[in-house]
């Protein structure tokens, strides 16, 4: 084997190698920028928690928006479109959800909040929007979230003078839901 032959062989083993692992980031790119979002609240991206830290004075507006894929057939609507609510306010409120179609149907919602900087201020204690929704024929489902606004959002420079929050649901199908619906 010649010098030229090996040089081309050892090139085109780490070009593969390096196919490969460009594949590999690819399908890990969207599990770890969502896992980024999460953490930092980038993007409009609202936070996890388990309690509320208890209302301080002050309000601030919380605005809700409520969309659907094309692909999927049901209406989808916020039971009120704001409420007014104090920082640090464990607060619940409802969408409604109803399916059109004639057999069972799956959806999974995905969120953000405007302004952006807001996201990291926004904290989910229970919501739809963490598990597959699955509706049968005809069904109407009410839908809670269960949040709060942190009251550090008044300490924060870029977030202080925000007087509305907006929470934003779009539900798109699920080809293979996992509850198998």
């Amino acid at each position: 084997m010649s010098s030229v032959a090996a040089k081309n062989r050892s090139v085109g083993f780490r070009a593969a190698l390096f196919g490969l692992a460009m594949l590999a980031v690819a399908f890990a790119s969207v599990p770890l920028y969502r896992i980024f979002c999460q953490v930092t609240g980038f993007d409009g991206t609202t936070q996890r928690a388990e309690a509320a830290p208890g209302a301080v004075a002050g309000q601030i507006g919380v605005r809700f928006d409520a969309n659907i894929s094309p692909m999927l057939p049901w209406k989808f609507v916020p039971e009120q479109e704001t409420v007014r609510i104090h920082p640090g306010q464990r607060t619940t409120i409802y969408f409604d959800a109803t399916n059109y179609t004639a057999r069972n149907t799956t959806g999974q919602a995905v969120f953000n909040v405007s302004p952006a900087q807001a996201g990291p201020y926004f904290s989910k204690i229970a919501c739809f929007c963490f598990t597959e929704q699955t509706l049968k024929p005809g069904e109407k489902a009410r839908m809670p979230v269960v949040f709060f606004v942190d009251p550090k959002i008044r300490e924060d420079e870029a977030t202080r003078d925000i007087d509305e929050i907006t929470l934003s649901y779009t539900f798109y199908p699920v080809e293979n839901p996992a509850s198998g619906g």
